[in-house]
């Protein structure tokens, strides 16, 4: 597989790389990032070729949107797809206020998925970002609120008229009522098909290739733990119980066998299903994205897969 080439989404004309860079870590996920530091991260993707950038309001209440936008306002807007989300709007004061991100803002994401709400996000995002558009918009975590999003969210994307609109999401089930709706180019499901999670192949990955929906894959470490795995290491943002870390590590074990980084296998799993249009990694770092491009083209014997199939690791 060749990360860089690009493809369309779904029945769309959006085209993204087959990896893409997700930008919550330069909103200063868990620790600083200086602004310079994620000003070169986003320049080094651009320099090894990856052309589809995702970020949202709520990766450090618009910190990462502020930090990629002046490096990609400066390149040809026809040349890269960008998205971001909505579904939160940022205010002072308490609103759904995360203890993940180590930069104070002044502001904190409120849940809005009203018809203006959506709006309001959408025009929030292009002056953080200095930028006149994004090529695709996605519903951010509309756990509950699916009606309000169906009602006035989803007819909202519409008629602002991007690229694409989707939903992004860390659950399968939900994601999967959405495809139903018919409205939908794709969806980006975040850490539910991955080596330690494949709960979205139950019935949302089927759905969507049965309707040519894209499928966005993210959160392909679950946060750390497959990145890194050790006692410690975080699996959906919070420490990972004993018993995951102790499956991370035996399906290191196999990859090991097959001279073959975790890391790699961690990005290049999701495209074992064909439903799988393109894989989100985050970085934090410029070493970081040339990593994770390095990890994503290594060849993979398929009998890796079938190895951790045979030894139960993987559904």
């Amino acid at each position: 597989m060749n990360p860089l080439e690009r493809v369309p989404l779904g029945t769309t004309d959006v085209r993204v790389t087959r990896l893409g860079l997700g930008l919550a870590p330069l909103g200063g996920l868990y620790t600083p990032v200086a602004d310079q530091q994620a000003r070169d991260t986003v320049e080094r993707a651009w320099d090894l070729g990856i052309r589809y950038f995702d970020v949202a309001p709520l990766y450090g209440n618009g910190l990462a949107e502020r930090r990629c936008g002046p490096v990609l306002a400066a390149k040809p807007r026809d040349e890269f797809t960008l998205s971001t989300k909505v579904g939160r709007v940022l205010r002072p004061g308490g609103g759904d206020e995360q203890d993940i991100w180590a930069e104070a803002t002044g502001v904190t994401p409120q849940f809005d998925f009203s018809a203006a709400g959506v709006r309001t996000s959408y025009r929030e995002s292009l002056e953080r970002l200095g930028l006149d558009r994004a090529d695709l918009l996605h519903l951010h975590d509309p756990d509950d609120h699916f009606e309000q999003a169906v009602t006035e969210a989803l007819p909202a994307l519409k008629s602002l008229n991007t690229g694409a609109i989707s939903a992004g999401m860390n659950q399968a089930p939900m994601l999967a009522d959405f495809v139903r709706t018919g409205e939908l180019d794709c969806v980006l499901l975040a850490g539910r098909f991955t080596l330690l999670d494949q709960s979205g192949a139950e019935e949302l990955l089927p759905l969507c290739a049965s309707r040519n929906v894209g499928v966005i894959a993210a959160g392909v470490f679950n946060s750390g733990l497959l990145a890194d795995p050790r006692p410690g290491a975080t699996f959906d943002y919070v420490p990972a119980p004993a018993s995951l870390v102790d499956r991370a590590l035996a399906i290191r074990r196999v990859c090991t066998r097959h001279g073959v980084p975790l890391r790699a296998a961690a990005i290049q799993f999701p495209f074992t299903h064909p439903a799988v249009t393109c894989v989100l990694v985050g970085a934090r770092t410029p070493d970081e994205v040339t990593d994770a491009v390095a990890m994503a083209g290594l060849p993979i014997p398929a009998v890796l897969w079938k190895d951790l199939r045979g030894e139960g690791l993987i559904a």
